[in-house]
């Protein structure tokens, strides 16, 4: 059995408003085992024996028959996201910022949102690193930002989404 972290877009934000409970058992159903979520903004914890793009599609299907909603999901297994948490290029606890990563599982988007970094103003900080985006910005303004007013784009809904440093911290505990 693979560990596996499944972050889901856009839950408990812009409408979509889901109980973790529910949410868990939407993904027991689906046949996980040792499902855990954490906090209530679509982080879950599960056990397969599927690979990563079966778990993804497994867990989208589930939660779109459960919950009838367009659902998107980007799963990783533990370790991945351990490495992308513990390199992130920016000090982490920076007083007055915000540390984010953006997971991106298409490529292209992930040049186009790295290629940002170029636009960026001067309290914002834009890294691509493998499969992510690591992103700082001000606490004050978020959305709008560079990253920020990029990210509200429909096109972007189906291959990204973005969680705090901490929160990618609680996860891993």
């Amino acid at each position: 059995m693979t560990r596996y972290v499944a972050f889901l877009r856009g839950v408990n934000v812009g409408g979509v408003n889901l109980k973790m409970a529910a949410v868990a058992r939407a993904f027991e159903d689906a046949g996980f085992s040792n499902v855990r979520t954490i906090l209530a903004s679509g982080n879950v914890l599960l056990e397969s024996r599927m690979g990563v793009a079966a778990v993804r599609t497994t867990a989208e299907t589930a939660l779109r028959e459960a919950f009838g909603y367009d659902a998107w999901v980007m799963a990783y297994d533990i370790d991945t996201v351990r490495d992308i948490a513990e390199t992130y290029p920016f000090e982490p606890e920076l007083e007055g910022h915000h540390s984010y990563v953006t997971f991106v599982t298409d490529t292209a988007v992930l040049d186009e949102l790295a290629a940002l970094a170029a636009k960026a103003g001067p309290d914002e900080k834009i890294a691509a690193g493998q499969g992510v985006i690591y992103w700082q910005v001000r606490d004050t303004g978020t959305l709008d930002t560079t990253i920020g007013k990029t990210m509200g784009k429909k096109r972007y809904k189906s291959t990204t989404t973005t969680r705090n440093l901490r929160t990618l911290g609680r996860v891993l505990r």
